[in-house]
């Protein structure tokens, strides 16, 4: 580990303490401009995320409906209900945003990928940083919100389904994440500004609770509206 990624991963509470969890359940709410952009507003108003910390695997409880639940590896997405009787499946998900243009509508199982490889990778940081097939670098710093901030880029394994392969993460001087930047290969290459606020201790892990995502322009700024993506995390437990 470079010396800014061993900071982040100290700040947030250490690699052994990180190491010692296999999953995490995340009770939350997503929502924000995107998703009524995309005709689906509503589907996680209230959902249980359950991550698995090692592979890139999850479910979610209660997605569109209260006896409903995803479960999403980047190869397939089911969703079942929560007694685990097989609805729909579809195999090859990223696949199906072909085509598609920033006004194009998304299904349910559109909203459930881009999700599910979105969370996984967020609740996943910093630590995914010193998974195998990462490359990190440290570089340049930038000024906001009264702030220097450290910026860490990281390339992505081919592996791993993401927003894009490469993204950059800055740390204030406290080592805790301040915003996380990508483009969205499944909506063209928009940009993503992604905040991490209201930090609290959980099981002895520093997780951001709540993020706001914005567009950003060709100089890095904010773009202040619209409001692309809410999270709020209610509370997470380890195990």
């Amino acid at each position: 580990m470079g010396d800014l990624l061993a900071l982040a991963v100290s700040a947030h509470g250490g690699l052994e303490r990180w190491n010692s969890f296999r999953t995490l359940e995340a009770r939350m709410s997503v929502g924000g401009g995107i998703f009524a952009a995309k005709q689906n507003p509503g589907l996680q108003d209230n959902v249980t995320y359950k991550v698995f910390t090692r592979e890139e695997r999850l479910t979610i409880d209660h997605f569109s409906a209260p006896d409903r639940r995803i479960s999403f590896v980047p190869s397939r997405l089911t969703l079942e209900t929560m007694g685990g009787e097989v609805v729909e499946v579809r195999d090859d998900p990223r696949s199906a945003f072909a085509g598609q243009t920033y006004e194009s509508p998304w299904d349910t199982f559109h909203v459930a990928y881009f999700t599910s490889y979105a969370l996984w990778t967020y609740l996943n940081l910093p630590f995914l940083y010193t998974y195998p097939g990462f490359v990190t670098e440290e570089i340049e710093p930038w000024r906001e919100n009264g702030e220097e901030w450290r910026r860490l880029k990281a390339t992505f394994p081919e592996t791993i389904a993401s927003h894009s392969r490469e993204q950059i993460t800055y740390f204030g001087p406290d080592g805790l994440m301040r915003r996380h930047d990508y483009t969205v290969e499944v909506l063209g290459g928009a940009t993503g500004a992604n905040y991490s606020t209201d930090y609290k201790e959980f099981q002895g892990i520093k997780m951001p609770t709540t993020r706001r995502v914005y567009a950003y322009d060709g100089n890095g700024q904010k773009i202040p509206d619209p409001l692309l993506v809410s999270i709020e995390i209610e509370t997470i437990v380890f195990s």
